[in-house]
């Protein structure tokens, strides 16, 4: 599911156009629906028809564009996919135009289209390509810069279905929400129904909530339970990142929350009132910015009041970026990565904004230290966790030197991150940590190594598992630019012990399988077993050869595969074939003789078991691979202990 936003000058058509679009009115207040203003977040969703024949559900959050309800548009735009910037275009850009498309831009919205509304009530088309060659001005440089223009008309529905496209276009290129397994659902809206109780709705980000799962509200706020889930009106059992979710929260009074306040799983996160940040002052700021100027902080539908900690100059001018750490003074639950703005108490304006680098500082710093700057510097080229991963992701089986080498992180900091990417599952070190894998490529090539099992369980149902030797062979992990290479031996043996561990696979030393992979003789192979093996009992030292016993298995090679691999028969040297309690029995006699003797001969072992020389040389050198006795000239002596 993808969400967008609207934005735009106030009376430009943005709820007119959501309402065209989806046939749902998103303005929810008697004072809305009568002024014709939206003065709180309205909600609406439709279908869309993506480029690869698929329907997509697309929320749509309408943000107010009156000067006065800006607190509400940063609230609303704070965790979408894309905007859709509305114009008027008997209008054009106007000074609220100009001050949400420096907010999507802060923001660092992915995508966007823009929508030229009105267009009926616009007779000259030269007005128009004036109105566009402006739009294309004001985007330069911004998030927004390239995007669409599509001429639209709420009133007549021209256009609609252009922007529809245009909608779908943009949002099948981004990347899928990310699952980091710590979902947090920002809090936008709080209402109560008879008979359900406190209901909370917001764009749920970094994981996935279900029903009956156990959640807190934070900063300060109650713990509960998932009672009930929706989205777009249709009840789920389990919402998904990158949602619009309406959650019904059991054990939660509706007093006892407030917008701004965050959803999350017990444990997970803990709010803050300290934040390391990178800072951009929008170049049309009123003034430079000042050490400990006071400040509104918002990010996702949170707000606070805060100060601005200068860390590495003096002031900071129209257009300049800088480090800054900000004092809030509530607490808020906020996450490294995440976006934010900063507006000016009063008069009214947005200063600029940035992104979250260290949520919980240790320390409040002292200014102009290089230690900081440098700190800082690392944390904006990326989350380390996520350049790590990233590195991880681009060739999957690196050892730690390399891995910490392709982060270009210092050592200290990626070297904590491999260690958190570990702990959250996110990596696995295989080999004793000697190799490290991406979390997602562990699951490729696992999954890969599962339906290679599968359909060698298909093919063999007897085997009890498939050669160590022909799985690796197989299976392949997808490195650099997509190439598929095979795993070196011993990271294979590796991998197998991780799956193992993790219950995906089982194994010996020489098979692998599925572990619900159980060996079922038919009745018809269970009397042929039992006869073959009752020829074996009668001559437990000259026992049938491999011929000999595939024709009292009615020749099934693979029924007798079978009965070596689960260690019912053992395969000797020159295929010879024993069971394998007559094989223990052999040998416990000759040791036992050699250890009387000091040594012993072929010819012994001949006599002893009063068996053929094939089977007593069978029996000694399979000895010798089991280094229990060594080849001395025509003698054996034992090894080890044995003597």
């Amino acid at each position: 599911m993808r969400v967008i936003a609207t934005a735009g000058h106030v009376d430009h058509g943005k709820s007119t156009l959501v309402r065209a679009l989806s046939g749902i009115n998103p303005d929810r207040l008697e004072e809305e629906k009568r002024r014709g203003l939206t003065i709180v977040l309205g909600f609406a969703w439709m279908e869309l028809a993506m480029p690869d024949g698929t329907t997509a559900s697309v929320s749509i959050v309408d943000v107010p564009g009156h000067i006065d309800f800006i607190k509400n548009m940063l609230a609303g735009v704070g965790s979408v996919d894309a905007a859709l910037l509305v114009i008027a275009a008997d209008e054009g850009v106007m000074p609220q135009t100009r001050e949400h498309l420096a907010i999507l831009d802060l923001l660092a919205l992915p995508d966007g289209v823009v929508a030229l509304t009105k267009v009926d009530l616009v007779d000259e088309p030269e007005w128009l390509e004036l109105v566009e060659l402006d739009i294309h001005d004001i985007l330069a440089g911004t998030c927004l810069e390239g995007a669409p223009i599509v001429r639209v008309s709420a009133e007549t529905g021209a256009g609609l279905e252009a922007l529809r496209c245009a909608l779908a276009g943009r949002l099948t290129a981004l990347p899928p929400a990310r699952d980091r397994g710590r979902p947090r659902l920002p809090i936008d809206r709080i209402f109560s129904q008879p008979g359900f109780g406190t209901i909370v709705t917001g764009t749920l980000s970094d994981g996935g909530f279900g029903v009956g799962e156990a959640v807190e509200v934070l900063p300060d706020g109650p713990s509960g339970r998932v009672r009930a889930l929706q989205s777009h009106k249709q009840s789920i059992e389990r919402a998904f990142p990158g949602s619009r979710v309406a959650m019904n929260l059991s054990g939660v009074a509706t007093d006892g929350v407030r917008r701004g306040q965050v959803v999350v799983v017990p444990g997970s996160l803990r709010a803050t009132r300290l934040l390391d940040v990178s800072f951009r002052l929008l170049a049309d700021a009123p003034k430079a910015l000042l050490h400990n100027l006071a400040v509104d902080f918002f990010s996702g539908a949170a707000e606070t009041p805060a100060h601005a900690r200068l860390l590495a100059t003096e002031e900071l001018l129209p257009g300049e970026e800088g480090w800054l750490q900000l004092r809030l003074e509530r607490p808020v639950l906020v996450a490294a990565g995440d976006r934010f703005i900063l507006r000016q108490p009063s008069p009214s304006v947005t200063l600029g904004g940035g992104e979250i680098l260290d949520p919980h500082p240790r320390r409040r710093y002292r200014r102009f230290d290089p230690a900081v700057a440098d700190k800082l510097e690392t944390l904006a080229l990326g989350r380390p966790d996520e350049i790590v991963l990233q590195s991880l992701e681009r060739e999957p089986l690196v050892s730690e030197q390399e891995l910490i080498a392709a982060s270009g992180l210092d050592k200290a900091v990626a070297g904590a991150a491999i260690g958190q990417l570990l702990e959250d599952g996110l990596a696995k070190g295989l080999d004793e940590r000697r190799v490290l894998i991406s979390g997602s490529a562990y699951q490729q090539v696992v999954a890969e190594m599962q339906q290679i099992l599968g359909h060698f369980h298909g093919q063999s149902p007897l085997r009890l598992g498939m050669p160590r030797g022909e799985v690796r062979s197989r299976l392949r992990v997808v490195g650099a630019a997509g190439v598929r290479r095979e795993l070196p031996q011993r990271v294979f043996g590796a991998l197998v012990m991780q799956a193992e561990a993790d219950g995906m696979v089982a194994g010996d030393e020489s098979t692998v399988r599925l572990p619900s992979h159980t060996v079922l003789y038919s009745s018809d192979q269970q009397r042929s077993v039992d006869r073959a093996l009752r020829a074996y009992a009668a001559a437990p030292f000259s026992p049938p050869n491999s011929i000999e016993t595939v024709k009292l298995l009615n020749g099934d090679e693979e029924l007798l595969e079978s009965l070596v691999e689960r260690g019912i028969l053992a395969r000797l040297p020159g295929s010879v074939l024993f069971r394998a309690e007559d094989f223990g029995a052999a040998a416990a006699m000759i040791v036992e003789q050699a250890r009387a003797e000091g040594r012993i001969t072929l010819a012994d072992v001949r006599d002893l078991l009063a068996t053929s020389r094939k089977y007593a040389q069978a029996l000694l050198e399979e000895l010798d691979s089991r280094r229990i006795t060594r080849r001395v000239g025509d003698e054996r002596v034992l090894l080890g202990g044995e003597q």
